[in-house]
């Protein structure tokens, strides 16, 4: 299977080598952890967050539960993969942007197969220690 990692829409921000690095990341874990990876990820960088959205995500067995009507036992079974995960891959998240993850938010989706991993990075800092502004952090009209 084939992998499609791609990274920000943004050409401009030279963040593609990045994105597609994390994209690896977490397909390699998932993989890892419930034996077969997503077939398509896509990685988008925000100014403090990393946003993964995974297509083709469930294992064969998965998949048989949910034709089956079992749809929320496949559901509570990822959200259960995502809690054992958790660590590993916000520890791979943080080497990969040298930034601390200070939050990991995951959901699913069935139909269309469909999932997504979030990580809130720490606010980045300038050179002197301090925290660069960013346009959403101020007030409108300012």
């Amino acid at each position: 299977m084939s992998i499609e990692e791609r990274g920000t829409d943004d050409p401009r921000r030279g963040d593609g080598a990045l994105a597609a690095a994390i994209s690896n990341a977490v397909v390699r874990e998932l993989s890892r952890a419930t034996g077969r990876g997503p077939t398509k990820a896509k990685t988008t960088l925000g100014t403090n967050a990393v946003f993964v959205i995974l297509q083709d995500t469930l294992t064969r067995g998965e998949q048989t539960l949910a034709d089956a009507g079992e749809r929320e036992a496949v559901l509570d079974l990822r959200r259960r993969w995502q809690k054992v995960m958790r660590a590993e891959m916000s520890s791979r998240i943080e080497e990969l942007t040298k930034r601390k993850v200070v939050g990991f938010m995951s959901d699913n989706h069935i139909d269309p197969d469909l999932a997504v991993e979030v990580f809130v990075l720490e606010p980045a800092t300038d050179s002197a220690g301090g925290q660069q502004p960013h346009d959403e952090d101020r007030a409108p009209g300012r």
